[in-house]
């Protein structure tokens, strides 16, 4: 199988019919990579891991002009320094002016009347004489600044031409129509992305530490189908009602609040979710399912698991009451739960978002006390073996195709317990809480797509 590999700028990326190269971005060029390549019968293969990076972050034109900033300020510096010497070169030159003129007056007396020279008169004069001997390196320094300062308006006069360029160059381009230019390469780089919305897991990376707050156990989550990045807090896996609503996630590490729920009914576990405006969650001491709108701030809905196992009959490996895991990816709302029917393993139920009837139901063969989280990415449930250090996620469940399969993707638990794993498909990002920190997790994703002769 031939290849291809080169960097891909987010910006750049149309996929239009051929399959452009693959590239690595550093943790400090953000997280967001596009990359792909050709499988043996010359599909395209993508590969997206995200959130979106900051644009333009390495802008030639801004390094040029910070460099000229820097040149500036460190000749003003120097131009200031200069200022202060010439300043007290100058009054020493008045003394020295004051001094030559009574110099003058003693050489007129002497002229006038030779007679009355006297030894005296050349004792003075010798000693003003070597008063003045100090103004010659005075004035050596003086020869030497003028030269500078010539040097500097030099510099001066080349900086301002090329800045004068710069003004120039990007004044050729109206910035509103640059502004269109970038608007419309996000709009076609996210229509690419519609085509790269499911994927197969390859890779967890990080993860980033965003805050640490509340206790051990907990959970926060963003809504995948809304554009803002609102953030939800529910501290805790039991006996608490209270949820935290911050506008941004920058206020949420700021702890500034923009709401507070209280819900009706207490919940249990951490495995809570927030979709297309509701919030969902296991009610305590129950298999019910609630639907709470954060719009109306009422239940709307809520619906028994018929058979699932509840307060801690079938947790996840570290306890809290996480019999029951509901969660969202890219086809929709899921619950995974276990009952004594299927022995205890893992089922996957996909779930109506407004009834919260089950659409249709799916029996793994994982145990679901042997699981230590698990999450949903394009209808396939992914499982790790622990909630501790040196978990992995180790098995995988295919709900398109009923089938499964064991993994070997190892990720980083910096904080040693892990109660809450949860996928956002819009960020394309892991949702954790470890041990009383709140942490993203990096996905990449495999992807197949079509290219324009295929379809």
């Amino acid at each position: 199988m031939r290849s291809l590999s080169v960097v891909l700028n987010p910006l750049l990326l149309l996929l239009i019919g051929s399959c452009p190269p693959t590239a690595t971005v550093g943790p400090q060029e953000g997280w967001q990579v596009y990359s792909s390549a050709q499988d043996p019968d010359g599909r395209c293969v993508c590969t997206v891991v995200a959130p979106e990076q900051s644009l333009c972050s390495r802008d030639a034109k801004g390094r040029h002009l910070r460099q000229l900033l820097e040149k500036v300020q460190n000749m003003s510096q120097s131009i200031e320094v200069l200022n202060l010497r010439t300043q007290r070169d100058f009054q020493y030159i008045m003394r020295m002016e004051n001094q030559i003129k009574g110099l003058r007056s003693k050489f007129r007396q002497v002229e006038s009347d030779r007679r009355t020279l006297v030894n005296k008169n050349f004792q003075e004069l010798k000693g003003r004489m070597a008063s003045l001997q100090p103004l010659i390196p005075v004035l050596e320094q003086y020869k030497t600044d003028t030269r500078l300062i010539s040097q500097f308006r030099e510099e001066i006069r080349n900086l301002s031409a090329v800045l004068t360029g710069l003004q120039e160059e990007l004044g050729a381009h109206d910035y509103e129509e640059l502004q269109l230019q970038v608007l419309n390469l996000e709009t076609r780089l996210h229509r690419c992305m519609n085509k790269l919305t499911c994927g197969k897991l390859m890779k967890i990376s990080g993860p980033l530490t965003v805050k640490t707050s509340g206790t051990r156990f907990g959970a926060w989550m963003s809504d995948p189908q809304e554009p803002l990045q609102r953030v939800w807090y529910m501290d805790s896996y039991t006996n608490n009602r209270i949820v935290k609503e911050f506008k941004s996630l920058s206020d949420f590490v700021a702890g500034v609040e923009s709401k507070t729920y209280n819900l009706p009914f207490k919940w249990a576990g951490t495995n809570h979710v927030v979709f297309n405006g509701s919030l969902y969650y296991n009610k305590m001491q129950s298999n019910i399912v609630v639907r709470y709108s954060l719009e109306s701030g009422r239940v709307v809905t809520q619906r028994a698991l018929e058979s699932a196992g509840f307060h801690n009959v079938y947790p996840y490996t570290w306890g809290g009451f996480s019999d029951i895991d509901l969660m969202s990816d890219e086809l929709g709302l899921w619950a995974v739960y276990a009952t004594n029917q299927n022995a205890g393993n893992i089922v996957i139920s996909q779930l109506n978002p407004d009834t919260l009837q089950i659409l249709k139901t799916w029996n793994t063969e994982y145990s679901k006390r042997n699981a230590g989280e698990s999450f949903m990415i394009c209808g396939t449930l992914y499982i790790t073996n622990s909630h501790l250090t040196g978990a992995k996620v180790y098995y995988a469940y295919s709900t398109r195709t009923s089938t499964y399969e064991y993994m070997d993707i190892p990720f980083h638990n910096p904080y040693f317990h892990l109660s809450m794993l949860d996928y956002n498909s819009r960020e394309r990002v892991l949702y954790g809480w470890n041990n009383g920190h709140q942490v993203l997790f990096n996905v990449t994703l495999f992807h197949v797509i079509r290219t324009q002769d295929e379809s």
